[in-house]
């Protein structure tokens, strides 16, 4: 069973209050509402400062999945999530809702890494919190009774149960073993049905899963399933960059600097500023420039 830690019913109970509060704050998003791409209008929403950069790891897992910061600045609060880009689309999802938890419940700094067992108390709550908000069980539970007419799947056949699967994550845009656990969580799959559908190879193009996920919907699933490798800020931040040069607060150069490091030149925005490119930079803007999802 992959799971080291079990939440208790009062707890799993105030993250289905939090999560609930919270989707409701936002117009439009009700509990049968895929929150899905519009996590990243919260994040403005909420003036969170997203910072996406691809940080590969040698055994070709991501070594953390987001970090988020909070610090004052001259009385001003301000809050910075980082994303790693070089993990898939859906996991990246996943981690923003995961560090929405600690933004709403003031834990602070908090780096996620994406490999690490569930330790803690706090990290499974973050979790549980990110599985509810982006898929409240409540509308899981009424989605499994109204395509099967009970809410035990532990009877239904491997391919069924995949093709629903597949359908859910291009609708609400969860992880495939985030989903798996969350039929687990609600008790539509027991502990036996849960261990056999998370070994499942669901990012190997040639597994059952996959080819079924192409099948049904190839530019959502293969968008899920792709490694975004942006890197950027919102079109909000670069703005600020922007009019802080037109204010005169920043040089040209500081304005280049600081735009490289968005794989930007000034020019990209009508600034004739001269800037010398060298092969190294030229490599780094060439990155990020195909499959930018978000």
């Amino acid at each position: 069973m992959n799971q080291k830690i079990r939440l208790d019913d009062v707890q799993i109970d105030h993250i289905r209050k939090l999560a609930r509060d919270k989707r409701s704050e936002f117009a439009g998003i009700s509990e049968k509402t895929p929150v899905a791409n519009d996590i990243f209008t919260i994040l403005e929403q909420l003036n969170i400062h997203l910072l996406e950069f691809p940080i590969q790891s040698e055994n070709d897992h991501p070594a953390f999945s987001a970090a988020i910061l909070c610090c004052e600045d001259n009385g001003d609060s301000l809050v910075f999530i980082g994303l790693n880009t070089a993990d898939y689309f859906d996991k990246q999802i996943f981690a923003i809702a995961h560090e929405l938890y600690h933004y709403f419940t003031k834990t602070g700094y908090h780096l996620s890494r994406s490999n690490d067992p569930v330790n803690t108390i706090l990290e499974a709550m973050a979790n549980r919190f990110a599985a509810e908000f982006l898929f409240p069980a409540s509308e899981l539970r009424s989605t499994v009774l109204d395509e099967f007419k009970t809410p035990d799947l532990n009877d239904v056949p491997e391919k069924a149960l995949l093709r629903f699967i597949v359908r859910l994550q291009c609708i609400w845009w969860l992880p495939y073993r985030s989903l798996v656990k969350r039929l687990y969580e609600i008790g539509a799959v027991n502990e036996t049905r849960y261990d056999a559908l998370y070994e499942v190879n669901e990012r190997d193009p040639d597994s059952e899963y996959y080819r079924i996920g192409l099948a049904f919907n190839d530019e959502v699933f293969a968008k899920l399933n792709s490694k975004t490798n942006r890197i950027g800020t919102s079109m909000k931040d670069i703005d600020i960059i922007l009019r802080n040069y037109e204010d005169g607060l920043l040089s040209e150069d500081e304005l280049v600097e600081t735009l490289k490091l968005f794989a930007k030149v000034p020019v990209d925005f009508g600034f004739d500023v001269s800037v010398e490119i060298d092969s190294e930079f030229d490599s780094f803007l060439t990155k990020g420039v195909t499959d930018n999802y978000a």
